[in-house]
């Protein structure tokens, strides 16, 4: 069901939209940094935001439709028209208004030109083997199961514990991995730092911003014996300098923290790298301006040695996900060893271009070359749920 905010966004999209009309595209496509500065820089529009709430996540909507008209228009899905970037291009298609102090353009430029040997090879691996590790191993389907897991605490500590401590005692017993495979070891490249058990398995816990500071502390330093590899968003959002505090008391504990989901924009990203106040940067599709956004966050991110593990499970969040971490592994980073990609098996059915996962529990890489950077929905799918005179919603509505 739409809400009001639904609708603000979708006025607010209207009104960012309307910047573009008379452009020419290709004047566009050639700097898409120089646009999504454009996009950003009227003056009654920033007033409402800036770059934050409701006028961000519209900047990010046109953005996004911006990228996906570049990728079809060179029948490239978006992943694969920006790995073929040269390392000026994908400077071009990044914004550095703000986060100057932390990356230059110049910096950027070094960065992906000491990476752009490999991007052929690594290119090669995705295409073999899919893209990024993602959890595999539970005790209710363990013969194709999770390997890393992901658990809600905070509302209370000794029930938390005692279930970690119950989830812990399946994922670590070598006797539950399926026939043939072997423990992966926790001392690997993927695993190291990441508290992962005998059986190589590895797990989180998210509190959704529950706590203040320090009961953010007391509460996961009494969760350390099941050994989590980070609690996620163990406070405000907004709180970096609380984010520092907790991560730096909990390392002792060997414990990380993640956050990244709701950070509204590059500078918050900037200051929690800056700080030392994130182990995992979560970056969220949506909730950032769109891709020429992420890409800053990338490069940030791969400067301060910093894991980026977007986050994903709302609709259509993992159909965006996966071209953002291949750009992430071929462009930036070189290494996708640690990095976690999150999937949910449901609703993937109403997109026209939907993700999927392969045999190897990965991913498989987008390679329709009219897919773009969409998550269009099938207009079935419209029809039946679009509120509030979709099918859905009018037999609802007859029922009451």
């Amino acid at each position: 069901m739409y809400s009001v905010s639904t609708l603000q966004v979708c006025s607010a999209i209207k009104e960012v939209a309307t910047r573009l009309i008379g452009k020419e595209t290709e004047d566009l496509f050639a700097d898409m940094g120089k646009t999504w500065d454009y996009l950003l820089a009227d003056p009654q529009l920033r007033w409402i935001g800036p770059e934050k709430g409701v006028i961000h996540i519209a900047t990010g909507a046109v953005n996004n439709a911006l990228w996906d008209m570049y990728a079809r228009s060179r029948k490239k899905p978006l992943w694969k028209l920006i790995i073929d970037f040269t390392p000026e291009e994908f400077v071009r298609s990044t914004t550095f208004r703000y986060i100057s102090d932390v990356i230059t353009k110049e910096e950027a430029l070094e960065l992906l030109k000491a990476k752009e040997a490999g991007k052929k090879e690594r290119e090669a691996k995705v295409k073999e083997l899919g893209d990024e590790k993602i959890a595999r191993l539970t005790k209710e389907a363990i013969a194709g199961g999770f390997n890393h897991f992901k658990m809600k605490v905070g509302a209370d500590q000794a029930d938390d514990l005692r279930r970690g401590k119950l989830i812990r005692s399946i994922i670590d017993d070598p006797g539950n991995l399926p026939k043939g495979i072997a423990p992966r070891d926790p001392e690997s490249e993927a695993l190291k730092g990441k508290n992962a058990g005998p059986t190589g398995s590895v797990l989180m816990i998210d509190a959704n911003q529950v706590w203040d500071v320090n009961e953010a502390i007391d509460y996961v330093k009494g969760l350390a014996p099941i050994k989590p590899w980070f609690i996620e968003e163990p406070t405000a959002p907004d709180d970096i300098v609380g984010h520092a505090t907790i991560r730096k008391a909990l390392k002792n504990s060997g414990i990380g923290v993640a956050t990244g989901e709701h950070a509204h924009n590059r500078m918050v990203f900037k200051q929690l790298l800056q700080l030392d106040a994130v182990d995992v940067a979560q970056i969220d599709s949506c909730r950032l301006a769109g891709v020429t956004e992420v890409l800053s966050v990338l490069l940030m991110a791969a400067k301060f040695g910093v894991l980026v593990c977007p986050h994903a499970g709302g609709v259509g969040l993992c159909e965006y996900v996966i071209h953002l971490s291949l750009i992430d592994y071929i462009c930036v980073t070189g290494s996708m060893e640690r990095n976690v990609l999150e999937y949910v098996d449901h609703l993937h059915e109403h997109f026209l271009n939907p993700c999927s996962i392969n045999s190897h529990g990965r991913y498989n890489v987008p390679s329709n070359p009219d897919e773009g950077y969409s998550i269009e929905m099938r207009a079935s799918s419209i029809a039946e749920y679009e509120w509030p005179n979709g099918t859905y919603w009018q037999k609802r509505k007859a029922e009451a």
